[in-house]
């Protein structure tokens, strides 16, 4: 698998070395909160800590783990292949206002009292870059944070972060909070944030399947990305479904030339077809299912050539026979560890 510059380091460990914020996006249906839970287990094995981030209020962390609601704290939630914790942290932008108000101006208590009248939930609907701001800066707050000895607290962050539609918008936050405020704590704040974001340290990863309408949300938003200066990771193609079938056969089936006698011939000869009437609906049935399968194949080949035509590293991951489970997400974070993002 291609890594960000065309190929792989051999000096490297993996695809992204020196990244510490893995920013994952897609449309919705694609399956970016479970890439993003199996990119923070593929991140934590070898016995690192990695703090997975959501910021949408959709509990959608808890689900994928089989977990009761997260709370607003960093909490450890799982423990990686080999070893390695995974901490999790459910965003909520009015805690995160209160965060803001206690390390800005020391009135935490006041804030709580705002809370009650209203006039926080208020400031964040109007302007909802401020809430951006305030999502964006608690995760880059933990990107930067070291203990007592100067140790990183945490090997990586990654963010469940908001759709593709909106990804640009969400981490732009210099240019968000710019009609908010030009000057003091909150536009400074805006300003670490953006040095977070842009740096080298992070990167925008995209989910999406091998479908006309997730691509094309994935191309318009790594050019978005692009145009605002902001890290354009790779693209996890997810639920890729196994070709099955040798190429002749597709090609035979996609150019309606698929010999439905001969296979009709090969399931009587096989014993399982009775007679050559029920050979020939059987065949019939299963020439069809071929036919559709052919099709599939020839479309999701020429999306992935659409994605390629984007120049970023793609990374294919498994349709999970057994769904989307606890199982399946170790699969996945095992896929991810192999294909040598993590």
């Amino acid at each position: 698998m291609s890594g960000p510059t065309g190929g792989k380091n051999a000096a490297r460990d993996t695809d992204w070395e020196g990244v510490r914020l893995h920013v994952v996006t897609g449309k919705g249906g694609t399956g970016k909160t479970t890439v993003a839970a199996a990119l923070a287990l593929a991140l934590a094995a070898g016995n690192r800590k990695v703090l997975l981030v959501e910021v949408e209020g959709r509990q959608g962390i808890a689900q994928v783990f089989e977990l009761p609601p997260l709370p607003y704290e960093e909490r450890k939630i799982a423990v990686a292949p080999g070893g390695g914790d995974v901490y999790a942290l459910a965003m909520d932008p009015e805690e995160a206002m209160l965060d803001y108000l206690e390390m800005f101006y020391g009135i935490k208590r006041m804030g709580k009292a705002l809370t009650r009248m209203g006039v926080i939930d208020f400031a964040t609907t109007i302007a909802p870059g401020l809430r951006d701001v305030l999502v964006t800066g608690k995760t880059s707050e933990a990107v930067r944070r070291r203990d007592k000895s100067g140790k990183r607290v945490y090997d990586a962050i990654v963010m469940d972060a908001p759709p593709t539609g909106r990804i640009a918008r969400f981490l732009n936050v210099t240019q968000e909070v710019a009609g908010l405020a030009r000057v003091g704590p909150v536009k400074n704040h805006a300003d670490m944030v953006r040095g977070v974001v842009a740096s080298p340290e992070t990167a925008v990863h995209f989910v999406t399947l091998l479908e006309e309408m997730p691509v094309q949300e994935t191309l318009d938003g790594i050019a978005e990305l692009r145009t605002a200066k902001l890290p354009v990771g790779g693209v996890f193609i997810n639920m890729v479904r196994p070709t099955g079938l040798p190429e002749a056969v597709l090609e035979a089936a996609s150019a309606n030339r698929f010999d439905n006698s001969e296979l009709a011939l090969g399931l009587k000869a096989a014993g399982l077809a009775d007679g050559k009437a029920d050979a020939s609906l059987i065949a019939d049935a299963l020439a069809q299912e071929i036919s559709e399968h052919a099709c599939r194949t020839e479309l999701e080949r020429r999306e992935r050539e659409t994605l390629e035509g984007a120049g970023v590293p793609l990374y294919d991951l498994p349709l999970l026979a057994g769904g989307a489970d606890l199982a399946g997400l170790y699969e996945l974070a095992e896929a991810i560890h192999t294909r040598g993002v993590a």
